[in-house]
């Protein structure tokens, strides 16, 4: 495929291969081909009008819910979290939130309105496009519940405006978005239902009370199963604290894997499988990944 990208944001913006182990949560993964991240949203329509059809596009926000392998991504990736980082009231209920803004940001400015319910937007380790992406939640909320409608923009860099009908919601997943990325949307809360400030704070304090927050992690691994909890199940297969070279379950949640000492994309997916490969022999239940695995694995020897 050919990457040669003549365009004006190329010297500034566009990186060539770009260690992704930068732009990580869980600080591995091997170098983007191209690696692009706009400040404006005119900035990535120019980008994506021209990039060549046949190079393949990946997205990340803030790189908290994805495992880069340690070959990298071929192609050119895309990350949105230098886009502005907007939130506007609309009116009584409704807000608007760019791409870029991260959830926890969302969720204060939520409680400051008095808006809600929202606090649940502190617990989601990424930005309003990644949770939009894939339904993120948290403390029993859902992205997709507060919805209207979002922005998208697509390979040609044309930006529409779509309504939550169009889509299929489900836990942790979104389905109808085709070959279209969202800029941001436009969420319908209530008033009267608000968490306040203080009400927030305990979620944050029970929150890092049970996860282990300031490690390098990428948020939960597994999504839960219908009826029960994928923590519960790797800490009933005895599996807080296993360990794949510097990849470790946490001894705090057992849904998290840190990277303790210096693991690799390797390390990191070896330890997923062998939870996916015990809690199945023990239970009989098939733990799906939450996080998203991208790139190709590094060469023999590498």
């Amino acid at each position: 495929m050919s990457l040669g990208l003549e365009t004006s944001v190329q010297s500034s913006r566009v990186l060539r291969d770009e260690p992704m182990s930068k732009h990580t949560s869980w600080r591995v993964g091997g170098p983007a081909d191209l690696f692009f991240r706009p400040g404006r949203v005119a900035e990535l329509k120019e980008f994506l009008q021209k990039l060549p059809a046949d190079v393949p596009l990946t997205w990340i926000g803030l790189g908290s819910n994805v495992l880069v392998r340690d070959g990298g991504i071929r192609g050119a990736v895309v990350c949105t979290s230098a886009l502005p980082r907007e939130i506007e009231r609309i009116d009584e209920t409704r807000v608007h939130a760019g791409a870029g803004v991260p959830c926890a940001t969302l969720a204060r400015r939520c409680v400051r309105w008095g808006l809600g319910p929202a606090a649940f937007f502190a617990g989601i380790p990424g930005t309003v496009g990644g949770a939009l992406a894939m339904n993120a939640g948290a403390f029993g909320g859902e992205t997709w519940d507060n919805v209207e409608s979002v922005e998208t923009i697509d390979r040609a860099g044309t930006v529409r405006q779509r309504q939550r009908s169009e889509f299929g919601i489900g836990y942790r997943s979104v389905t109808g978005a085709g070959d279209q990325w969202f800029l941001g949307a436009t969420l319908q809360f209530a008033r009267g239902r608000i968490d306040d400030a203080a009400s927030m704070r305990r979620l944050l304090d029970k929150r890092s009370d049970s996860q282990p927050l300031g490690r390098p992690s990428a948020g939960s691994v597994f999504r839960n199963p219908p009826g029960d909890h994928a923590g519960r199940l790797i800490e009933a297969a005895g599996l807080k604290g296993a360990r794949e070279g510097g990849a470790m379950v946490s001894d705090k949640h057992a849904n998290f894997i840190i990277n303790s000492d210096a693991a690799t994309a390797r390390d990191i997916e070896a330890l997923i499988g062998r939870i996916r490969a015990e809690v199945g022999r023990r239970f009989g239940v098939e733990l799906e990944p939450e996080v998203r695995i991208l790139g190709e694995a590094a060469e023999a020897g590498s």
